[in-house]
C-alpha cells in the first residue's frame, strides 16, 4: 500500500495526535471479508456510524477489537499451517498462537455481532461459554471454519491518529456462511446500510484508503483457487517515523 496510490483517510476532529501527546499504543483487531461467488464476487460491507469516533461515516468490511475471550474459547479446529505460519511472522514475543488464533475467532464473533451473518459449518458438539455473543452463536449449531480462514494482510494505523489498530485481515468464502446471506441485519448498530456489494461498486464508497488497499488485494487472490489462496503471502504495512514500511508475510 503507497499514500502515492490510496492516498490519506480523511480524519474528523480529535482524531489527529497533537505533537505533544502521548504516542497511542495499537490494539489489536480483526476484520473479515467474506466473498461471495457469482458472475461477479461480491462482499459484505457496511458503513460505520456517524457516532463513532474512528472512521465515522466510512464503508468498511465487519471486524474490531480482539476480545479475551476469543483467546480462551474452546472450539475444535485450527488455522491450516500455512495460515498460521504467516500470523506468527513479525509479532512480538509476547503474542502467542492463542491470541493468533483468538483473532480470527474474533472477525468471526464481530462479523455475527455487527451484521447477524453466522461464518460456520455444523456441528453437534457443546461449548460452554458464558460470553452473550459467542453463546448465541453457538446456540445456532454452528462452530468456526477456522481451518478455511485466509490471512491476507495486516496493516497498523500511523502514528499521527489519536486511535491506533494493528489489524489483521481474514478472508472466508460464501460456502462457509451458514445461514441466509440475505438476512443480514445491523444487529449491533455499529455498521448500517450493509450490502453485498461487487468489487467495483464498494471502490465507489466513501472508503478508507486501507479498505481500498484490501479489495484490490481480493480481487488479486481470488483469481486463483481456495487451496492456492491459503499458501500465499500477506503484506503488513507499518509506518515508522512518518516513513510507510511494507514487507510480506
Amino acid at each position: 500500500m503507497t499514500r502515492q496510490q490510496y492516498g490519506r483517510t480523511p480524519t474528523g476532529p480529535g482524531e489527529y495526535r497533537e505533537s505533544t501527546s502521548e504516542l497511542a499504543r495499537p490494539k489489536e483487531a480483526a476484520t473479515l471479508i467474506v466473498v461471495r461467488a457469482g458472475p461477479e464476487p461480491t462482499l459484505l460491507m457496511g458503513k460505520r456510524a456517524a457516532s463513532h469516533r474512528f472512521m465515522p461515516n466510512k464503508f468498511v468490511f465487519p471486524g474490531g477489537r480482539l476480545d479475551l475471550i476469543d483467546q480462551r474459547l474452546q472450539v475444535p479446529g485450527e488455522l491450516s499451517q500455512p495460515v498460521m505460519a504467516r500470523l506468527r511472522k513479525a509479532t512480538r514475543k509476547t503474542v502467542n498462537d492463542r491470541k493468533l488464533r483468538g483473532l480470527a475467532l474474533a472477525a468471526i464473533r464481530e462479523t455475527f455481532e455487527e451484521t447477524g451473518l453466522i461464518i460456520g459449518r455444523p456441528t453437534s458438539q457443546t461449548v460452554n461459554t458464558t460470553h452473550p455473543v459467542w453463546r448465541e452463536y453457538l446456540a445456532q449449531g454452528a462452530e468456526p471454519p477456522l481451518e478455511h480462514m485466509d490471512f491476507i494482510a495486516r496493516a497498523i494505523t500511523p502514528a499521527y491518529r489519536t486511535r491506533r489498530f494493528d489489524t489483521r485481515f481474514f478472508l472466508i468464502h460464501d460456502q462457509f456462511i451458514y445461514n441466509d446471506p440475505e438476512q443480514i441485519t445491523d444487529a449491533s448498530g455499529e455498521l448500517n446500510e450493509l450490502h453485498w456489494l461487487t468489487l467495483d461498486e464498494a471502490r465507489q464508497l466513501d472508503l478508507p484508503a486501507v479498505t481500498r488497499w484490501a479489495i484490490d488485494l481480493v480481487e488479486r487472490r481470488i483469481q486463483l483457487s481456495q487451496a492456492e489462496q491459503l499458501r500465499q503471502t500477506a503484506p503488513f504495512v507499518r509506518f515508522a517515523k512518518g516513513q510507510e514500511i511494507s514487507i510480506d508475510l
